[in-house]
């Protein structure tokens, strides 16, 4: 029997799930947490302008991403690694992903092509803190768990 990966993910946690075949539930892989994510973005810079002395054109160079988005950026960058590694492990044969809209587009951006052609459902919600009989629920129209 093939098996599906469910990710459910935000930009600070992430919990994998296995589901090894029709009416054979949830079974938690692995859980990524990601800290800095959670945390303000005067908490994550320093002190210090990140401007640096150029020839001419005076002024600092504004970040072009805040630094909770770059934290955010990195944990996708992560689970996306997760997903590569499981992949070419043959760990999975299917993925489901889950995550709120914006986290799910950074998702989108950085899985490599051959994952993303395994995902077959994503869902725009953030069930992170879902307990799994709820989320078995929630995915009912997506996967027999």
């Amino acid at each position: 029997m093939a098996i599906t990966w469910i990710l459910v993910a935000n930009a600070s946690l992430a919990k994998l799930y296995a589901n090894l075949g029709p009416n054979k539930g949830l079974t938690l892989v692995k859980e990524l947490i990601h800290p800095e994510s959670r945390q303000k973005n005067s908490e994550l810079v320093t002190d210090r302008s990140g401007a640096m002395a150029g020839n001419g054109g005076g002024g600092s160079m504004q970040p072009q991403t805040l630094p909770k988005q770059h934290e955010a950026k990195v944990f996708a960058q992560e689970i996306a690694q997760e997903l590569y590694q499981g992949r070419s492990q043959n760990a999975f044969k299917r993925a489901i992903l889950v995550a709120p809209p914006a986290f799910m587009g950074m998702l989108n951006t950085v899985i490599d092509g051959p994952t993303a052609q395994l995902i077959t459902e994503r869902f725009e919600k953030d069930y992170t803190k879902t307990s799994e009989s709820e989320l078995s629920e929630r995915l009912a129209s997506a996967i027999y768990l």
